[in-house]
């Protein structure tokens, strides 16, 4: 169905208007009130930190640093800060450690934090730890040290929330939850004692599951202040007028073996896929520039070791792998069917191993020999965030003793070369927003940072407080 003139004009102001927000919200100041309008695609169907069958994203952990705060926080640089725990200490190799908690804070019912509440919250999120509360700290003890335990803490499974006997969750965040239809719809409400200061906004309203042009629609319409955008077609909206920002590459990329290699001819087989993908292309034609190409699980970024990890395609010696095997057999990668990026990085995986001399047939059935994996990095932290990967895998990763840059890198290298995963890409998060919408700065993990965002009146050519 094709617009009216009217309708035609009127989008063609909202994106004026954005072209020339960034002179205008200078000449503004914060100001409190408005409902922001948020659209997303995931759908999940609990705000339970502690709902161990919700996997970690990036959208799903936005959505309850709204609502619940964690004892720490991790930043880019994977430094640990204080939230509600003001300080901590490790003892005994780094099996105990102790965190005191912020006094004055309250939940969104109105009861006081406490360390049995904080307490009970951790353990059911770890089952395995030894939890308890010691007056007003919380204390975790286990079976061995561990020197990123902090950092495991700031991971959003980790908050603290209060479960009250009806079933209703309370915590201590900049909002509270006002109705909350599963999968569906959540409104919040801004709260007014919040201990680090009211939020501007006074509420938010979140559509879920929601495909990426549907959001495109509503963000044109001014139905949606913030959107995601499908990092391939981020170039492109950027080129129509509108208002995007990133996050740094936060997002794993790669094929997926469900099991170690059992024979000669497995490996041989394996090696060749590597080598004969063609990652640059890839990102040129199919990513449009975005991202990075990958030969490393973690980013270079997050490391500074990344280029270390080969991302050249070498079809010299992908053939000569595949030569090593007297028959191959037909292969098959599969892919989530709802996802149009990952269909068509399958095919081009498909193709560049025809090559290369084996057969890679794309499949969207259950099983398949091989898979295309998309993986959130939801940690700052390099070690965090390298068992998560691990854990959503299902590989173990391999023990090391200590922590540092050189046992990380160590680490990292013999997960791969285990031959199950071969990394393609690092991609970064992808937002557009409306003209109004002030004061927003994502955080590099692409974190939202909603709490001191502001709505400001749109007018022909200007914002205005």
């Amino acid at each position: 169905m094709k617009r009216s003139g009217w309708a035609w004009f009127a989008a063609s102001s909202v994106l004026l208007v954005s072209t020339l927000s960034g002179a205008a919200a200078a000449e503004t100041r914060p100001q409190y009130g408005g409902t922001l309008h948020i659209a997303m695609r995931e759908a999940p169907l609990s705000l339970d930190p502690g709902d161990v069958i919700q996997p970690d994203s990036f959208a799903r952990n936005n959505l309850l640093a709204l609502i619940f705060e964690t004892l720490v926080t991790v930043d880019e640089r994977g430094r640990v800060h204080s939230a509600l725990a003001v300080d901590w200490q490790a003892a005994s190799g780094k099996q105990r450690w102790q965190f005191r908690l912020r006094r004055g804070v309250k939940f969104h019912d109105g009861s006081a934090l406490t360390a049995e509440i904080a307490a009970s919250a951790l353990r059911t999120a770890n089952p395995s730890w030894k939890i308890f509360a010691d007056g007003e700290s919380v204390i975790v003890e286990l079976d061995r040290g561990d020197a990123d335990l902090a950092a495991e803490l700031a991971l959003a499974r980790n908050s603290i929330v209060k479960r009250n006997g009806n079933g209703n969750l309370s915590g201590t965040g900049a909002f509270h939850i006002e109705d909350w239809q599963a999968g569906k719809k959540l409104t919040l409400v801004a709260e007014e004692n919040y201990w680090r200061g009211r939020a501007f906004v006074d509420r938010i309203e979140i559509e879920m599951g929601r495909n990426f042009h549907d959001q495109l629609v509503e963000l044109d319409w001014g139905r949606a202040d913030l959107i995601e955008v499908a990092v391939e077609s981020a170039h492109r909206v950027t080129t129509d007028g509108r208002r995007i920002s990133s996050s740094q590459p936060i997002e794993l990329v790669a094929l997926f073996f469900g099991s170690a290699a059992q024979s000669a001819d497995e490996k041989h087989l394996r090696r060749a896929i590597e080598w004969s993908v063609e990652r640059a292309s890839m990102r040129t034609v199919v990513l449009q520039g975005a991202g990075q190409a990958a030969g490393s699980i973690l980013p270079n970024w997050m490391t500074g070791y990344g280029f270390a990890f080969s991302s050249e395609a070498n079809l010299q010696l992908a053939r000569r792998e595949r030569e090593q095997v007297r028959s191959a057999p037909n292969l098959t990668v599969g892919y989530d069917a709802n996802d149009s990026l990952a269909r068509v990085l399958a095919e081009r995986v498909a193709l560049n191993a025809r090559d290369a001399g084996i057969s890679l047939q794309p499949t969207t059935a259950a099983k398949s020999d091989l898979v295309l994996v998309r993986i959130d990095l939801v940690s700052f932290d390099p070690w965090v965030a390298l068992r998560g990967v691990a854990a959503t895998l299902g590989i173990a990763l391999p023990k090391v003793n200590g922590s540092s840059l050189e046992e990380l890198y160590s680490a990292e290298q013999a997960l791969l070369a285990g031959q199950q995963v071969i990394p393609l890409f690092h991609l970064p998060a992808e937002w557009a927003t409306s003209a109004p919408l002030q004061d927003w700065n994502p955080a590099a993990n692409g974190g939202w940072r909603l709490e001191d965002v502001w709505l400001g009146k749109v007018t022909m050519g200007k914002i205005r407080p």
